[in-house]
């Protein structure tokens, strides 16, 4: 499923417009993705949380050239899915 048919899906079951499920959805993203900018959680109850792991300095090598390359230290967003959002896709 991609976002245009996550968004059409969405305003099915809500009864409401794409165009305003849409502003919504991106309304939602976009609060998300500045809240992990701010190196801050986002939990959601029962369906699970955001947040930003830090990665450490590493060194790796080019599968090509087989020159050794450091990689350096990042952080990446990570999606732990919660209780009810593990039962319901097990079942």
């Amino acid at each position: 499923m991609n976002k245009a048919e996550l968004i059409a899906a969405v305003a099915e079951k809500a009864g409401m417009s794409k165009k305003d499920t849409e502003a919504v959805m991106t309304a939602a993203l976009d609060t998300i993705t500045e809240t992990l900018k701010a190196s801050e959680k986002v939990q959601l109850v029962g369906f699970g949380s955001f947040e930003l792991k830090k990665r450490a300095a590493r060194i790796g090598r080019n599968p090509k050239t087989k020159e050794t390359i450091e990689i350096p230290a990042s952080q990446v967003a990570v999606f732990k899915a919660g209780k009810a959002l593990k039962d319901a896709v097990a079942k």
